[in-house]
C-alpha cells in the first residue's frame, strides 16, 4: 500500500464487476479501493479474459477472483454465495458492465433489433438491479453501490446509439434503488466519466475524436483517467459521504458544465 495514502476503507469488501484489463473502468476503482485498504473480489467475463484479469487481481491481492457472465442462468448467485462463505458480509458493489450486439450498437437506433435492444437492456441496466437484490442482504448494516453512466443518458452523444437510451434506463435505476435501499443504510451512486480509453468505448464510431473534444471542453483542459473514477468511487464508499446517495457524479473535469 501507498504509504502515503491513509486505509480509509480497511476492513472494507468490495466487489468489483467488470473488470476487462489494466485500462477499465472496473480496474481503476479495484486499485483505488485497495491502495485504500479495501479486500477485493474481482471477476471477469470469460475464459478469453481471464488472461487478462488474473494477473491483475494476483498483483491487487484479491481474496476471490473469478469468471461472472451476468447472462448466464445462475452465475450471478454463486457468487454472492461465494462472498458470503468467504466474508459473510459486503460493503462495496461496483457494477461496471454493458453490452450491446455489435450490429445492434454500429447500425443506428433504428436499425437496433428487439433481440439486441432487450439484450442491452439486460446485461447493461437489469443486471444491476439483480445484483443490488443479492447483495442487499449482505450489507446489513449498510454499504454503497456503484454503477457506471455517461453523457449519452442524458444528452444524444453521436454513435452513442441503443446504449445511450440503456444508460437512461439506468439512471433511472439507481434513483429507485437509493429510494428502495436507503432505510437499510444503503447508498447507490451512478458515476458519469468523461471519455476514456477503454476496451468498451473502442466500439464507438469516430471515439478518438470524442476524446479530443472532451479534452477542449473540460474546463481543468485534460481527460479523465480510470484512477480519477477509483478514488471518487472510494471517498464516495467511506463514512466521509455517509448522506451522498442517489445523485449522478461527474468525473469528466468538469466538462458537463459547459453547453
Amino acid at each position: 500500500m501507498d504509504d502515503t495514502v491513509r486505509p480509509v476503507l480497511a476492513g472494507r469488501r468490495a466487489l468489483v464487476v467488470g473488470v476487462a484489463n489494466d485500462q477499465s473502468i472496473a480496474y481503476g476503482c479495484a486499485k483505488a479501493f485497495r491502495t485504500v485498504g479495501a479486500e477485493l473480489a474481482i471477476t471477469w467475463l470469460n475464459e478469453k479474459t481471464r488472461r487478462y484479469v488474473e494477473p491483475l487481481a494476483h498483483d491487487r491481492e484479491a481474496s476471490i477472483a473469478t469468471e461472472l457472465d451476468v447472462s448466464i442462468p445462475g452465475q450471478l448467485e454463486s457468487i454472492f454465495d461465494l462472498i458470503h462463505a468467504q466474508w459473510g458480509k459486503l460493503d462495496i458493489l461496483v457494477h461496471s458492465i454493458a453490452f450491446a450486439p455489435k450490429e445492434d450498437l454500429q447500425g443506428g437506433l433504428l436499425n437496433c433489433s428487439a433481440e439486441g435492444f432487450t439484450k442491452a437492456m439486460d446485461v447493461s441496466c437489469h443486471s444491476f438491479v439483480r445484483m443490488a437484490k443479492v447483495a442487499a442482504p449482505l450489507m446489513p448494516v449498510g454499504g454503497a453501490m456503484f454503477a457506471m453512466s455517461y453523457y449519452g443518458a442524458n444528452r444524444v452523444g453521436p454513435n452513442y446509439n441503443v446504449i445511450g437510451p440503456v444508460k437512461a434506463a439506468l439512471e433511472a435505476v439507481w434513483r429507485y434503488l437509493a429510494y428502495e435501499l436507503g432505510p437499510q443504510g444503503i447508498r447507490v451512486h451512478a458515476i458519469s466519466p468523461g471519455p476514456l480509453k477503454t476496451r468498451a468505448a473502442s466500439g464507438l464510431k469516430d471515439f478518438e475524436l470524442l476524446l479530443n473534444e472532451a479534452a477542449e471542453k473540460a474546463p481543468l483542459g485534460e481527460l479523465v483517467e480510470i484512477m480519477d473514477v477509483g478514488y471518487t468511487c472510494a471517498y464516495l464508499a467511506t463514512p466521509y459521504a455517509s448522506r451522498v446517495t442517489g445523485g449522478t457524479v461527474y468525473v469528466d473535469g468538469g466538462a458537463n458544465i459547459i453547453a
